[in-house]
């Protein structure tokens, strides 16, 4: 159960954050993604901020010998960039530039009824369900 708090709580403090911030507003995101137009750069001050936070975090939680609510700390096994890695990377990208949202800040905006976030989850839940086709068939 507190695991289930946990994760509640830590959502919604990621929920709240991505809306102070503006990051659930997507002409706020595409202003910032606009360089050639009116550029807002102060995303760039959140996006910042975050990462500052999260690597003084990271390397404060791997001191521990292991997570607070887990058994063992799980990192990533791949670490070299590939070609799955890249065009992932760029069709996200794409994406987000396109709609405004990336998925968490759709998802948080989700919340307030504006049909084109519920047709950008539907897009994002018919994306991984190609996904899931090409990656029984493909190479992996």
């Amino acid at each position: 159960m507190s695991r289930v708090l946990a994760a509640l709580a830590i959502g919604l403090l990621f929920g709240a954050g991505l809306i102070v911030s503006g990051m659930s507003n997507p002409a706020k995101v595409i202003g910032f993604l606009d360089i050639t137009g009116v550029w807002d750069p102060s995303l760039a001050l959140v996006m910042g901020g975050a990462v500052g936070v999260f690597a003084v975090a990271y390397r404060l939680a791997l001191k521990r010998p292991k997570p607070l609510l887990g058994k063992q700390f799980v990192l990533p096994e791949r670490t070299r960039i590939n070609a799955r890695l890249a065009v992932g990377a760029l069709v996200f990208g794409v994406g987000w530039g396109l709609s405004g949202f990336c998925p968490g800040p759709a998802i948080v905006s989700a919340a307030f009824g504006d049909p084109r976030v519920w047709a950008f989850i539907g897009s994002i839940l018919a994306g991984a369900l190609v996904y899931r086709l090409v990656a029984r068939v493909g190479p992996t």
